[in-house]
């Protein structure tokens, strides 16, 4: 997402642990033969980009910040689709990107100098065609499947739970809208990284009051009606607003049918999630005015874990000791949050000390190790 960065003084050293452990990828390089990954340097200036063409396959990336501001890095597809993204390098940092591009023709590479607005943009080639990794490997092909049907599934439910939310909102019912945000919520930041997939929705349905917009472009979607319900009441245009909301959702729902995903896009999507918890959650960012972070922060773990099972006959069949592993790390991230349980919710964030905090952060950090590993392995 192209979001400031917004890190309260008191959660830099939380926000630092869980910087360093994202900085540096441990999946080989793949794509780019005895040439190794393209090289991609980041200043607050320029997106230097060490070749502008590759032939189809995996493509990697190696991307390192030497400018000031925390940027991120994206290779696009038609339409500005994302079809890979690194976030939230810091400056000096390193991040890794593999990228599947079975299919030749024109792309775009970006760099986002404090992750706002389109970037530092140049266009790229992919050339040739090969076949596709789930073409080739019966395995992936069910992963990719499967991880659809989920997504599918999820979308349809985040809107039916959405319109009861909105509908609270149109009646002026502000207790019952306030009880239903944060789980109309969670079905959406369990598919974030399809959902962000289309540039154009993310910014409408998720987009925070301080994100960057084109002149005359209004603030919309969840965080708004957040805003309307905890902090100034409900507004003339709090009904529209949802009313646009539910029509960006089903525009998501229509798009999401027929979207093309690579098992690369599974495994970068599910430690995108875990870099979300990182970067928003564990800091109170994401849902500042109601403090229901950690139903996002569930979400976010529980999609992560969705894409990891999907490919799990893959890992299994390429590396037997990393399955375990992921198992052991995703359970001890959730006995952590079951911890911070409150009935059929959760304790609102500005009740956790910094102890509580710095827990999660480890505990992120110990998952996205080994979940940093998978895209690698599956482009193997």
């Amino acid at each position: 997402m192209s979001r400031r960065s917004l890190v309260p003084g008191a959660l830099l050293a939380v926000v630092a642990l869980s910087a360093l452990a994202a900085c540096t990828s441990t999946a080989p390089p793949q794509g780019q033969g005895a040439g190794g990954p393209i090289s991609v340097r980041a200043s607050d200036t320029a997106c230097e980009v060490s070749t502008a063409e590759a032939p189809a396959g995996t493509v990697s990336f190696s991307v390192q910040n030497t400018g000031t501001k925390v940027t991120e890095f994206y290779f696009y597809g038609a339409g500005d689709r994302i079809i890979g993204e690194v976030e939230n390098i810091g400056p000096g940092l390193t991040r890794q990107l593999l990228v599947e591009v079975p299919q030749g023709g024109q792309y775009t590479t970006a760099c986002k100098p404090g992750m706002v607005g389109d970037g530092i943009r140049a266009p790229f080639t992919v050339t040739g065609n090969v076949p596709g990794a789930a073409d080739q490997d019966a395995t992936l092909a069910g992963a990719v499947a499967g991880y659809q049907r989920y997504t599918n599934s999820q979308i349809d439910a985040g809107i039916a739970r959405t319109q009861e939310f909105v509908d609270a909102v149109k009646r002026g019912d502000v207790a019952g809208a306030k009880q239903l945000y944060p789980v109309s919520r969670t079905y959406w930041e369990r598919v974030e990284p399809v959902a962000e997939s289309f540039g154009d929705i993310d910014p409408r349905v998720d987009g925070r009051e301080d994100d960057e917009r084109d002149p005359g472009v209004a603030w919309t979607g969840y965080h708004r009606l957040e805003k309307d319900l905890w902090v100034t009441g409900l507004q003339p245009d709090s009904a529209a607003i949802g009313d646009q909301l539910m029509t960006d959702l089903r525009d998501l729902q229509n798009r999401a049918r027929t979207v093309a995903l690579t098992p690369v896009q599974l495994a970068n999507g599910a430690k995108e999630l875990l870099d979300e918890v990182a970067t928003g959650k564990i800091t109170g960012e994401e849902d500042r005015y109601s403090g229901t972070d950690l139903w996002d922060f569930r979400a976010n773990v529980d999609g992560s874990q969705a894409a990891i099972a999907a490919l799990r006959p893959a890992i299994d069949q390429r590396d037997p000791a990393l399955g375990p592993t992921l198992d052991a790390r995703f359970g001890d991230v959730d006995r952590l949050l079951e911890q911070y349980r409150d009935g059929d919710g959760f304790r609102l964030y500005p009740t956790l000390t910094e102890q509580d905090k710095q827990r999660m952060a480890q505990a992120i950090d110990a998952l996205g190790e080994p979940v940093s590993q998978v895209a690698g392995l599956v482009s193997a």
